[in-house]
């Protein structure tokens, strides 16, 4: 589709993302539970997830102890078709389907949700006018706009600092959340006229991981994924070194090759007038 960055409908092609599935994190109970505190209705809610990728989020969101039992129906909008073929074989709850759609073209009918859920996606969105209006179109009055990342916490370990130093020297002008360059959606003539100011948090936590684990992680990110195989072996090859001289990796246990992963969970909430 014409209005998807181009690293992200190449680097998230077909064929990418069982891989990409596996390889990413879920997300965290806690930061859950405070999008669902942000709803300001006791009704079975209508959800609308833009960017849903191979549903990720969606599971984690499905078996939620506050959420399984409060959703009427989730659709989730993703432009990828290879997520969407991992989405629909991941996903079979009667209450969710799937569809072709951008952060600024839903499909969706006007005031059809409660919420609405960007997760690991708003960075890509190109043009901000456009999707926060999109937004509230199909948002109730008083409806939710979330968007959420998981993120690994480079200030929490020199190791995590120098790995992502490595690959981010192959961004290749994506725009990445760290850019901060999706915050400018709230300068935006339609942020300020339908939405109350954000409002941010950021919950803090660990994976047990593995060198190969990181690695892959590493390896599911877009501009990665589009590299030459020779590139890319440089890459692993990069992440390896910073893994062997890191020497403030906490361990879990040395003899397995298991230690923390330092993550952070970041939440936007914002409110339709």
């Amino acid at each position: 589709m014409s209005n998807v960055h181009s690293i992200a409908a190449e680097g998230f092609g077909q064929g990418t993302n069982e891989f990409y599935d596996k390889a990413r994190p879920s997300y965290q109970q806690s930061a859950i539970s405070h999008i669902k505190a942000a709803v300001r209705s006791n009704s079975k809610l209508n959800i609308l997830e833009i960017g849903s990728g191979t549903g990720i989020f969606t599971r984690a969101l499905l078996a939620h102890p506050e959420w399984k039992d409060a959703v009427a129906h989730l659709k989730a909008i993703e432009p990828s078709g290879g997520m969407r073929e991992v989405f629909s074989k991941t996903i079979t709850d009667d209450r969710v389907s799937v569809q072709e759609g951008t952060f600024d073209t839903t499909g969706v009918e006007d005031g059809w949700a409660d919420v609405i859920i960007i997760a690991q996606a708003f960075h890509w969105a190109p043009d901000h006018e456009r999707a926060c209006t999109e937004f509230s179109r199909v948002l109730k009055p008083n409806g939710v706009l979330s968007m959420i990342w998981n993120l690994e916490d480079r200030d929490a370990a020199r190791w995590v600092a120098g790995l992502r130093n490595r690959i981010e020297q192959h961004e290749g002008g994506s725009p990445q959340f760290r850019l901060g360059l999706w915050r400018k959606a709230f300068e935006t003539t339609a942020y300020n006229k339908f939405f109350e100011p954000p409002e941010e948090r950021v919950f803090e936590y660990t994976l047990e991981t593995s060198e190969g684990e990181v690695i892959d992680r590493a390896c599911s990110k877009s501009y990665i994924a589009l590299l030459p195989a020779d590139e890319k072996e440089k890459v692993i090859s990069d992440v390896r070194a910073v893994l062997q001289k890191g020497e403030d990796k906490e361990w879990i246990d040395k003899d397995k090759g298991i230690f923390k992963y330092p993550y952070q969970t970041f939440v936007v909430t914002c409110h339709k007038k």
